[in-house]
């Protein structure tokens, strides 16, 4: 299969392409440059001015960011069909934050003009980026909320909330997390030490409001949904 062809299926996998046909992706696909980047690669620096949008056609990225005292927070997580990049396209600005794949990945690179071009030439598209945005903003909005959290236990918990919004699947007796995390993972995503997290997770499983599957992933018992429903995150959260 030619690399046109794989790019092809690539984008019609993701949200933002999905209501284009194949013959008007060929198109894009022209405008569009294919890179490759290993694992620790940094795809984009906190300090460029970003005159592209990223999708990840194949691979994983997260979006760091420093603290004042020299940790790292993980601010996102993109695996493949997952795009950045747009917000600075959009206004301007350089974003805050940096991203780095995290296993060798292959990205699609569009332009500034193009991508401009590819909104307003296709309304479905720009229909399909507002609600992407929208859906964004509604996860900034939690990880709001869960940083206000000082309790680690519960800090944790809302985590997984979240990440079971984004990669929640069905599994035998609970939802699973679709997504391998080491507990230094977790740890830059709520801001707290490993040993911290190491120490919830053990107390979650004890308690019954996780299991911890052979390949690594979490899932999440009907108790954990007990406590998101008192906890009143019905909008963050179904079971």
């Amino acid at each position: 299969m030619k690399m046109e062809e794989h790019v092809a299926d690539a984008l019609l996998k993701i949200e933002l392409f999905t209501s284009l046909s194949r013959e008007e992706l060929k198109g894009i696909i022209k405008r569009i440059d294919v890179k490759t980047f290993k694992r620790n690669d940094i795809i984009l620096q906190e300090e460029d001015a970003n005159e592209f949008m990223y999708i990840i056609l194949d691979g994983e990225a997260k979006i760091i960011q420093a603290t004042e005292d020299g940790k790292e927070i993980i601010l996102a997580l993109h695996r493949s069909g997952d795009f950045f990049g747009e917000l600075s396209l959009i206004d301007g600005k350089t974003a805050p934050a940096s991203v780095v794949a995290t296993k060798h990945s292959i990205t699609a690179i569009i332009s500034k003009q193009d991508f401009f071009s590819l909104i307003f030439s296709y309304p479905n598209v720009l229909k399909n980026l507002l609600l992407i945005l929208c859906s964004r903003f509604r996860e900034s909005l939690g990880t709001i909320q869960m940083l206000n959290f000082s309790n680690s236990l519960e800090r944790i918990k809302m985590l997984l909330v979240m990440l079971h919004e984004k990669y929640g699947k069905e599994g035998k007796g609970a939802k699973v997390l679709d997504i391998k995390l080491t507990h230094k993972d977790i740890a830059e995503m709520v801001g707290m030490t490993r040993e911290t997290v190491t120490r919830v997770l053990d107390r979650l499983q004890k308690d019954g409001d996780i299991t911890i599957h052979k390949n690594k992933l979490i899932g999440l018992t009907p108790n954990f949904f007990a406590w998101s429903a008192r906890r009143g995150m019905g909008q963050f959260i179904s079971p």
